[in-house]
């Protein structure tokens, strides 16, 4: 059963990533009760001989479904379901989704309209220097990690230590809640484009406009959430009409 030529439905077919079309599958299976509760996945191996994907591809779905609340997996004992759905709040470290989204409407929203009326010429080109490396990245991991660099950026550009401390709090939430948008939801060049908006703002001190540019930008983060974990056999509605990687050795070199 090779999933990696898998495409999603609509009037426009498009071939998803393996990491997109094994996560479908387990969660369909797992939904369906083909999986029970308490029951124990096969193992890495035998998945990957079943799916004929790469375990790193595996090993990615497999994350997932315990974000999702769907999983727990046991060192030395292997994965096991604890819930058949369906899926309403995923976990990302040690903040749930709902929670993490809450606070940061009520942090990074004032704080964009704080930066654009305190922000430094270095805020500025530290911000500018960020943008260009996230949108010159290709790699996942690094966009990720360049993604939390840009939230604290924007708090630092606000002058007030405490802002700063709160997004470092959730630092390494926001850096699980990204990945799983962006391998899933297909997010990073919308993301980008979001960012642009935000930093444009800052320039121009319109404080109006970095507060309804962040505005927009969690609202996406939040709407494509919703679509992943709302959608027993998730396809992901992507921004970009290039990302269609599928391969599942690119994504093995992708995810490694």
């Amino acid at each position: 059963m090779n999933l990696s030529d898998s495409q999603t439905a609509g009037d426009v077919p498009r071939r998803i990533s393996a990491l997109e079309a094994v996560l479908g599958h387990l969660r369909g299976a797992i939904e369906r009760s083909e999986y029970e509760v308490g029951e124990k996945l096969p193992s890495e191996a035998e998945l990957c001989r079943r799916l004929e994907v790469s375990r790193p591809v595996l090993r990615e779905a497999l994350r997932a479904l315990q974000t999702m609340g769907l999983t727990v997996s046991r060192t030395g004992k292997g994965t096991f379901v604890v819930s058949n759905g369906p899926v309403e709040d995923p976990t990302f470290g040690d903040y749930s989704a709902s929670d993490l989204l809450e606070v940061r409407r009520h942090v990074e929203i004032p704080v964009a309209g704080y930066a654009a009326v305190r922000r430094t010429p270095e805020d500025l080109d530290h911000l500018a220097h960020l943008l260009e490396r996230m949108e010159r990245e290709t790699d996942t991991t690094a966009w990720v990690a360049m993604d939390t660099v840009f939230h604290l950026a924007v708090a630092q550009a606000a002058q007030n230590p405490v802002f700063r401390r709160v997004i470092e709090e959730i630092r390494d939430a926001l850096a699980r809640q990204s990945a799983f948008l962006n391998e899933l939801g297909g997010r990073r060049e919308q993301s980008n484009r979001e960012h642009r908006a935000i930093v444009d703002a800052l320039v121009d001190r319109s404080e109006q406009e970095a507060v309804a540019a962040m505005t927009h930008h969690l609202a996406r983060v939040e709407s494509t959430l919703t679509t992943i974990v709302r959608s027993p056999h998730h396809t992901a509605r992507t921004d970009s009409r290039t990302d269609s990687r599928t391969d599942s050795r690119t994504e093995d070199g992708d995810q490694a």
